[in-house]
């Protein structure tokens, strides 16, 4: 029963995976079982003796080196993101969408090509092990054996990982003792009962110099990376191991060194015993390139008694490692897809897990129908097909370990100096090992296997020629994947554009505060969240800052993003408190979300809408005449608050209130005392995101934000280097601001007793403060409003009037009383004897509007400064 679910989120332990099913001996198990050593060495010992000759065991040694730093490079960015995508998830952390789209079809089309032929060697080698040879030769017969092989292990690996994990210890522990056991048996017949064909082991087999030209040491190499490929099986099932960060680096590392030992020991016997010649077993001959194991089996241990049966369990081992690695090569085969679903670059059905079994269900028995597929589609062609098919994998191999080299590199790149390990680790070795792949990738793709005389097919390409086969199977799938990789990642990139055309291209400058911001978007291929930031300029010189954060990914998170932050501008511009804004926010954002999740037919929602859940946010409106700053939150986030003198971090307790959209308390302000110069920073939860808990990344952020008299440009770099020293999994912002107080030459204020004559008074007072601010062409306006508003004032409230005037980008009005309603605007009537005070106003004005007050109500209006006349 196909029963499956949606893979409930991204990281170690939330996709669904089971947790904790493989310890360290499974999880080496599995990258050794992955690579399978007897079959790597059955099909490619050949090869490399055949372009080498003498100098077969250096070059499988030498293999081993970029693998090796390579390794070191899937170990550390394991260590920062344990997620089954591997070279996926990381290089699009890394480098962006396109690129880790790119490194996770290498991976994929090397698993289907590897898993066609390994289903072919499995049934080749099953009818040898009963002694039906000649089905083995047939190819109908060994696609059918095929079909069922692949049939099989794909059933294996959908019923639970442990089950895999525990096939793969017994088939491993069986394949390395026959191993071990044919390598002594060899050395010691060459030294006590030598066949014809036997040389003594000699130091130039060890000597790279001696290889032919650099085009056979480069041939070599590229079969080399063959037989080491699989080890990184360990990082693809890492959701599943125990100590997910730790363990995989840990075995991928122990894995290419027992792999190194296993390979340099079987290679140097067999080469010892059977010698290089190009007849009978010897290496060199072409008949036996594809399987020197099973003719060697019977001349090292006879055909007689314990001779045949240690033969036949030879044949066996290969078999079994041919089926091991298969196996395993369908695990990280739909662990990537897996990942690469759940991170919206494939469709997300394929990122359902199985209720029970708790693997991809879609996508361990979607890549093994592909396998299938491809299986019978290449065997139908013709042997030679398959079989350049093979050495095609190598070119995906390289691409994809080159990827995961540099991404590394560029991942670490903030860090490389702050210690040796980092620089060695994360930085040489990786970079090394990239270089080496991407050398091994370019000269076989266009010298080596371009060379139609290279491989068993050839085709003639337009423009270019006969081309060898090897290059063509092998560039062709990766150009697929090119061709579909715009439809793949433009959704990303639509999200993208889209959130940052909503965001603040950049801040208003502003006389209450000075201001910086930096926003970091995720780099999965989902990771477009709903973070935003905010400098809104308000009435009477005050401004309102706002950090939010809406919970999802994609192109729904950044459109609910868009509305509410175009939301909070016009609730900010009605002069609200913050809890108010907040409060209307809310009622926004439930309608949004009821809108958007109801279907055709209003009573029956959408199915599948995937409603954003819930939005945190922080609202903070700063006063620059009083220092205050009243502030009011949705969610969990908090504020920092750096002291000018001291450079004491604070982080203020603010009354609780409940995200967007979730049930709760009412939203509460409260009021903050600012000195001048004070820093306050506004930040969501995606800046901490690196550190190990919540109070660990607070901690973090105190110690830097310390040093406050550095520039806020300067700290917002520094905050995000060092609290974000590579790619991001959720978007992060951060919002930081120094406050100031208005000059006293900025602004002038009057107590205007309620009596009417008072109103010619403070009209004059007016009159010659524009004078002094050299205004005076705006004073005829400007006592026609004082003398409106006071009178209104005076006529219909009473008690204490206050009047202000601020010289900013814009001349300012203020007239403050004790009443708490609001005039309203209205067009009189030709026969009207009053009503026209504010309409006139409206008309000289270019803004006006009215904000409350705990004692009472301000009207204020704007009016536009010519540019000579600027502060």
């Amino acid at each position: 029963m196909l029963d499956g679910r949606p893979a409930p989120g991204t990281g170690v332990g939330r996709k669904g995976l089971k947790n904790n099913a493989l310890g360290t001996f499974s999880s080496v198990a599995m990258g050794l079982a992955s690579t399978g050593p007897a079959y790597s060495l059955a099909a490619t010992l050949g090869i490399i003796v055949a372009g080498v000759g003498l100098q077969a065991p250096i070059v499988t040694m030498l293999a081993f080196i970029p693998m090796l730093f390579v390794a070191y490079a899937f170990r550390e960015l394991n260590a920062s993101n344990a997620d089954c995508g591997t070279t996926f998830t990381w290089a699009t952390r890394a480098f962006g969408p396109r690129t880790g789209w790119m490194g996770g079809w290498g991976l994929i089309v090397a698993n289907i090509i590897v898993m066609a032929n390994l289903a072919a060697i499995a049934a080749a080698y099953g009818f040898r092990l009963v002694g039906l040879d000649g089905l083995a030769d047939n190819r109908l017969c060994t696609t059918l054996a095929g079909i069922v092989w692949i049939a099989v292990l794909t059933a294996v690996c959908y019923v639970g990982i442990e089950v895999s994990a525990a096939v793969q210890r017994w088939l491993l522990c069986l394949e390395v003792a026959m191993l071990v056991l044919f390598a002594v048996a060899a050395l010691v017949r060459v030294y006590t009962d030598p066949p014809a064909t036997a040389i003594h082991v000699a130091a130039s087999w060890f000597n790279p110099f001696e290889v032919p030209s650099v085009r056979a040491l480069t041939a070599g190499l590229l079969a080399g990376v063959f037989i080491y490929w699989g080890w990184d099986t360990s990082f693809s099932v890492n959701e599943e191991t125990v100590d997910s960060a730790r363990i995989p680096g840990r075995a991928a590392v122990m894995s290419t060194v027992l792999l190194l030992i296993m390979y340099a020991l079987v290679s140097t016997s067999a080469q010892a015993f059977a010698g290089v010649g190009t007849s009978g077993v010897g290496l060199g001959n072409t008949h036996n390139s594809d399987d020197v194991l099973s003719g060697l089996g019977a001349a090292v241990f006879g055909s007689h008694g314990t001779g045949l049966l240690l033969s036949r369990l030879l044949i066996l081992m290969v078999l079994t490692s041919a089926l091991a690695s298969a196996e395993t090569t369908i695990l990280p085969l739909a662990r990537t897809v897996f990942s690469m679903a759940v991170h919206k670059a494939l469709p997300s059905r394929l990122a359902r897990v199985h209720r029970r079994f708790l693997t991809p269900t879609w996508g361990t028995l979607g890549m093994g129908a592909a396998s299938l597929v491809l299986f019978v589609l290449l065997s139908s062609l013709s042997h030679n097909v398959l079989a350049d098919s093979i050495d095609s994998v190598g070119l995906a191999i390289a691409f994809q370990y080159g990827v995961t080299g540099f991404a590394c590199v560029w991942h670490y790149r903030k860090v490389l100096t702050r210690s040796a390990r980092n620089l060695v680790f994360r930085g040489v070795l990786p970079g090394l090992g990239g270089l080496m792949m991407a050398s091994l990738f370019l000269c076989a793709a266009f010298v080596v296997y371009a060379d139609p005389e290279y491989g068993t097919t050839a085709v003639d390409l337009p423009l270019i020629g006969r081309t060898g086969g090897v290059t063509v199977l092998g560039l062709g799938a990766l150009l697929i994947g090119l061709l579909l990789m715009p439809m793949v990642t433009r959704g990303h990139s639509v999200a993208l554009k889209l959130q940052r055309s909503m965001l603040p291209r950049r801040l208003p400058r502003h006389a209450a505060v000075d201001s910086a911001s930096r926003y970091l978007p995720a780099d999965s291929g989902s990771g477009v969240g709903g973070d935003w930031y905010d400098v809104i300029p308000l009435s009477g010189t005050r401004v309102g800052l706002v950090v939010g954060d809406v919970l999802g990914h994609g192109l729904r998170a950044a459109a609910t993003m868009g509305r509410l932050r175009t939301g909070v501008r016009v609730l900010a511009r009605l002069d609200l408190s913050p809890d108010e804004v907040l409060s209307r926010l809310a009622d926004l954002f439930e309608q949004t979300a009821h809108e958007g999740a109801a279907g055709p037919d209003p009573d029956h929602p959408k199915p599948h809408a995937d409603p954003v859940l819930s939005v945190s946010c922080l609202y903070a409106v700063y006063e620059p005449f009083s220092g205050k700053c009243s502030v009011a939150r949705a969610g969990e986030q908090v504020l920092a608050v750096v002291q000018p003198h001291t450079g004491a971090v604070d982080y203020p307790e603010l009354p609780a209130g409940p995200p967007l959209g979730t049930a709760g308390l009412p939203y509460q302000s409260t009021e903050l005392d600012l000195l001048p110069g004070s820093l306050v920073a506004l930040f969501t939860d995606g800046l901490l995101q690196s550190a190990d808990d919540r109070d660990a990344g607070l901690a973090r952020l105190s110690r830097l934000l310390a040093d406050g008299g550095a520039s806020l440009e300067a700290l917002c770099d520094r905050a995000v280097t060092t609290l974000l020293p590579g790619a991001v999994d959720v978007d992060a912002t951060l919002l930081m601001v120094r406050t100031r107080l208005l000059d006293r030459n900025q602004y002038a204020e009057w107590a205007v007793v309620p009596d009417p004559a008072a109103v010619a008074t403070v009209r004059t007072a007016v009159s010659k403060q524009l004078g002094d601010w050299g205004l005076g062409d705006l004073a005829f306006t400007t006592e026609l409003i004082v003398s409106e508003l006071v009178t209104n004032a005076i006529r219909y409230v009473g008690g204490p009037i206050q009047v202000r005037l601020i010289r900013d980008r814009a001349l300012i009005c203020e007239v403050s009383d004790t009443g708490h309603t609001s005039p309203n605007l209205r067009h009189a009537a030709s026969d009207d004897e009053g009503g026209r005070g504010l309409f006139i106003i409206a008309q000289m004005t270019n803004h006006w509007g009215t904000r409350y007050t705990r004692t009472g109500k301000t009207i204020w209006t704007e009016q536009g400064l010519q540019q000579n006349n600027g502060p």
